[in-house]
C-alpha cells in the first residue's frame, strides 16, 4: 500500500505546493539541500584551514573525499538534532565517523551559527539567482504589453470611480517600473548579503589565535562569498533586508493581482487570465472563471509580508548570541523564498497569457457619456471665459446630463454660454475621451527606455 500524503502545509502539501511555490526553489530549501549545504562549509573550512597551515592538508582532501552526505543516517540525524536543538553537532558526528582519523579535523574552530550561518548565505544566493531570473522573463512580459497597448484607450479609475482617460499600456509600463526597480534592488542587496559567517563561539576567532582572519578569508574564497568586515552572530539586518526586499516584490504582485482581480470582475469585462480547460471552474456554477494565478499571488503578498515582519523582530537579538529570534529566521526565510516563486510563476503565466478585450474598455470608457473627460472641456473653455467660470459651466453641464441621462456633449451644446465661443465639433473634440489621454503614451515611452537600459 502507497504511503499516505502527510504533508501539513501548502509549501509541501501535494494539492497545493504547484500552487504556491515552484520545485527549483523547493529544491533550494529542501532538507537534503540545507544538510548539503552544511557539509559544503564544513568542506569548505576544512581546506581553508589547510591552506592556512591550520590542520594538514591531508586531513582536508580526506574530509572532502569521503564526506557522503547521501550516506547520512538522517533518523539518526532528526533524533539528535531534537535532543541537542541544533544539526551541526550530530552533523559533525557523522561526518567525522565517514573521514576517518582525517574526522578529528572537521569543524576546526567553528561554531554552529558560522556553520548555519554560511549555509543559509549559499541557500540564498542559490534562490536569489532563480528570483532574479523570474524577474527578468517578468520584465519582458510587462515590457511586450506596455508596447502593443501603448495607445489602447480605457478608463482610469481612482477610488474605484471613472476618474481620467489612460492607456492599458500605461498601467502595465507602471508594472513594469516596479519590477525594473525590484531588479536593481536585488544587484545592490547582493553585496551586503552574500558574506560569509566565521568568527567562532563569541565572535572573535579566539580558538584560531593569530590565524583567525586568514582562515575567515580563505573560508569565503572557497565558496565564493565576501568577507565580513564583523561578526554579524547577532547583526541580522542582511536576512532581514532579504526578506523584506521578497515582500517588495511580492508586494508589487499583489497589486497587479489586484488590478486583474477588479478588472476581470463580470462588471468590468476588460481582462481575463489565460484560458485552460477547467481552470478557475465552480463546483456550482458553469459560468464561472475565477482568477485563480491573481488569487494565488494576492494571498503570497499577504503572507510573505507578514515573514517580512517576522524578520524584523527577530533582529532584536540578546547580547552576542541569540535565544529565540534566530529559530525564528528558520520559519521565515524558506517560506518567504517558496512563497515569491511561486507567486512570480503564477504572474508570468497570467501576464504572458492575459486576455485584454479593448472593445470593452473602450464600451467602460464611453459609459459615462463624457462625463469622464470633464476636465477636458473645462480647459479647453478656460481660454474663452476664464477658467473660474469654465469650471461652473462645465459643473451645470455635468449637472443636466447626470439628470436627463444626456451626453456631456449634447449638455454642453444646450448651454448658450459654451455655444456663443465654441461650435459643436469642437465639443465633440473635447468631450471625446479618446483625445484625453494626457502624456500617458509618452510615459509608456520613457519606461520602455529606461528598462532597456
Amino acid at each position: 500500500m502507497p504511503a499516505l500524503p502527510t504533508s501539513t502545509t501548502v509549501l509541501d502539501s501535494i494539492l497545493f505546493r504547484d500552487a504556491f511555490g515552484t520545485p527549483a526553489m523547493r529544491e533550494v530549501f529542501s532538507d537534503f539541500s540545507l544538510i548539503s549545504r552544511y557539509a559544503e562549509v564544513e568542506i569548505a573550512l576544512a581546506r581553508a584551514e589547510a591552506r592556512c597551515g591550520v590542520i594538514p592538508v591531508e586531513a582536508a582532501e580526506e574530509i572532502a573525499k569521503r564526506t557522503d552526505v547521501a550516506a547520512f543516517d538522517f533518523d539518526l540525524l532528526r533524533r539528535e538534532t531534537d535532543i541537542v536543538g541544533y544539526p551541526i553537532l550530530p552533523l559533525v558526528h557523522q561526518m567525522a565517523k565517514q573521514c576517518g582519523e582525517a574526522g578529528r579535523y572537521v569543524h576546526w574552530g567553528a561554531t554552529t551559527q558560522d556553520i548555519m550561518d554560511t549555509a543559509v548565505v549559499l541557500q540564498l544566493r542559490a534562490g536569489l539567482d532563480i528570483i532574479g531570473r523570474d524577474i527578468a522573463a517578468l520584465r519582458e512580459i510587462l515590457a511586450d504589453l506596455s508596447k502593443r497597448y501603448r495607445d489602447t484607450p480605457m478608463a482610469g479609475r481612482t477610488h474605484l470611480q471613472q476618474a481620467l482617460p489612460v492607456t492599458f499600456g500605461y498601467k502595465t509600463a507602471i508594472y513594469l517600473a516596479m519590477f525594473d526597480r525590484h531588479a536593481e534592488r536585488l544587484e545592490q542587496l547582493k553585496p551586503r548579503l552574500l558574506v560569509g559567517q566565521f568568527a567562532g563561539a563569541a565572535g572573535t576567532l579566539a580558538s584560531l589565535g593569530d590565524k583567525g582572519f586568514e582562515v575567515q578569508q580563505a573560508l569565503c574564497e572557497e565558496l565564493g562569498l565576501g568577507v565580513p568586515v564583523s561578526t554579524w552572530h547577532v547583526a541580522r539586518d542582511g536576512f532581514a533586508e532579504t526578506v523584506n526586499f521578497l515582500a517588495l516584490v511580492t508586494g508589487s504582485l499583489g497589486k497587479i493581482a489586484l488590478d486583474i482581480m477588479v478588472m476581470a470582475s463580470t462588471e468590468f469585462a476588460e481582462l481575463y487570465e489565460p484560458f485552460v480547460k477547467g481552470r478557475g471552474a465552480s463546483s456550482t456554477m458553469p459560468q464561472k472563471r475565477n482568477p485563480i494565478s491573481s488569487e494565488l499571488m494576492l494571498a503570497a503578498s499577504k503572507a510573505v509580508r507578514q515573514h517580512a515582519g517576522l524578520m524584523l523582530d527577530a533582529m532584536v537579538q540578546d547580547l552576542e548570541r541569540a535565544t529565540g529570534p534566530w529559530h525564528a529566521e528558520w520559519i521565515a526565510i524558506p517560506e518567504s523564498f517558496v512563497l515569491t516563486a511561486g507567486a512570480l510563476h503564477q504572474a508570468k503565466f497570467a501576464l504572458a497569457g492575459l486576455v485584454v478585450d479593448e472593445k470593452r474598455m473602450a464600451d467602460n470608457l464611453d459609459i459615462s457619456r463624457g462625463l469622464i473627460v470633464a476636465e477636458a472641456v473645462m480647459m479647453g473653455l478656460a481660454p474663452e471665459i476664464g477658467r473660474q467660470e469654465a469650471h461652473d459651466v462645465v459643473y451645470d453641464a455635468c449637472r443636466r446630463a447626470n439628470e436627463s441621462g444626456l451626453t456631456l456633449a449634447d449638455a454642453l451644446s444646450a448651454d448658450p454660454r459654451v455655444t456663443d465661443r465654441i461650435d459643436r465639433a469642437t465639443i465633440d473634440r473635447l468631450t471625446s475621451p479618446k483625445n484625453y489621454l494626457g502624456l500617458a503614451p509618452g510615459m509608456v515611452d520613457r519606461v520602455l527606455a529606461m528598462s532597456r537600459r
